[in-house]
């Protein structure tokens, strides 16, 4: 395989839908960073990172700080390439904006071996399931009827299983009223509690049958306070997403702080640290289920690893909201519940052109 000619950055703020006849106040746009790298022999893939508002400091470190590493690099020796670009920027931080960046980086040169192979990236990582099931991941919208409409939407549209971003106990119990018995519901609070607030959150939601209860305590690195909560609450305790590289999932798990893992392809190192949590979590009899609240490069990159590396209870997060577009427009979208994992080579998609030159932020 060549050397790396070409690292271009795409930043892209994507606005939701008008509300029809609704008097909520409209939301700010969400903004995305895709990365593209080019090889000297003209082969190009794709990564993502986590940008949100945080999406210009992470452009600067690829461009700054992550490409000029990487120019003229062979693209086939994506691990020692990470592990040097990474032992070089530590005194950044080993998690946030510059891991974020890195991890779309990673994730392109993965997308590249498998398109230079001509094979899909989980064919690269061992084979897997051809689809996998999904639940739709509602943002948060904080009144009850809102919650219930968007619970009832994520039904009709074929999911059976719903992950709310909620905080009030009363909201979550009209969440399961509508949902029913038989639909399988998570919470996300994203690190909203200490340690005595969330064991009074998870008493009052007692009976509620969550799947799960996600990032409860802050700060997300108290890995002794959710073990704590772990223990006495009743809630299986998901976590992992502000979590970066191999060794940070290690300490999670082994401090006994949670039942189900969450590494986010596009904040911690991309597929080369992805693929190996997998198997570490596997030995602990920890379930893996990627964070996804995103639509882009990361996204594919969690679906082929699950396929190839995950057990028979994964799933793949879907962020189900009423954006005016997504970065693979209609090629990349669940049915009924699950999703295809792509066969074409690498990630097996290119972002749509139209939605790159209509939605680009500069």
């Amino acid at each position: 395989m060549d050397a790396i000619a070409r690292v271009e950055t795409f930043p892209l703020r994507i606005p939701f839908r008008p509300a029809n006849g609704s008097s909520t106040a409209p939301r700010p746009p969400v903004d995305s960073l895709l990365v593209k790298i080019t090889t000297g022999d003209g082969v190009a893939g794709w990564g993502e990172a986590f940008g949100f508002e945080a999406a210009p400091m992470t452009r600067w470190s690829v461009e700054e700080l992550i490409a000029p590493l990487c120019l003229g690099r062979d693209a086939a020796r994506i691990g020692p390439l990470m592990r040097e670009i990474q032992q070089k920027l530590q005194v950044f931080g080993r998690g946030g904006t510059v891991m974020h960046a890195l991890s779309a980086v990673d994730t392109a040169l993965w997308d590249i071996a498998g398109r230079a192979a001509g094979v899909p990236l989980h064919r690269l990582l061992g084979g897997g399931a051809p689809d996998l099931p999904c639940y739709a991941s509602l943002d948060p919208l904080g009144a009850e009827p809102l919650v219930r409409a968007g619970v009832r939407a994520a039904l009709d549209a074929g999911f059976r299983a719903v992950k709310l971003h909620e905080r009030a106990p009363s909201v979550v119990r009209a969440a399961r009223s509508e949902a029913g018995d038989t639909t399988t519901l998570m919470l996300d609070v994203n690190c909203a509690w200490t340690l005595a607030q969330a064991r009074q959150a998870a008493a009052d939601m007692a009976g509620v049958g969550l799947r799960w209860l996600e990032e409860p305590v802050w700060p997300p690195e108290n890995f002794a306070g959710l073990a704590a909560l772990r223990a006495g609450c009743g809630i299986p305790i998901a976590a992992g997403e502000n979590a970066a590289t191999l060794l940070d999932f290690g300490r999670l798990m082994d401090a006994g702080a949670v039942d189900v893992l969450q590494p986010s392809p596009a904040k911690m190192g991309g597929v080369t640290e992805l693929r190996q949590v997998f198997p570490v979590a596997a030995v602990r009899n920890v379930a893996v289920l990627p964070h996804t609240f995103y639509h882009g490069p990361g996204l594919l990159a969690a679906i082929h690893v699950t396929a190839a590396l995950g057990t028979a209870d994964a799933m793949i997060e879907w962020r189900y909201s009423d954006l005016e577009a997504l970065p693979y427009g209609e090629a990349v979208v669940p049915a009924a519940g699950r999703i295809a994992v792509p066969n074409g080579p690498g990630l097996g998609a290119d972002p749509d052109p139209g939605v790159l030159g209509r939605y680009l932020s500069d």
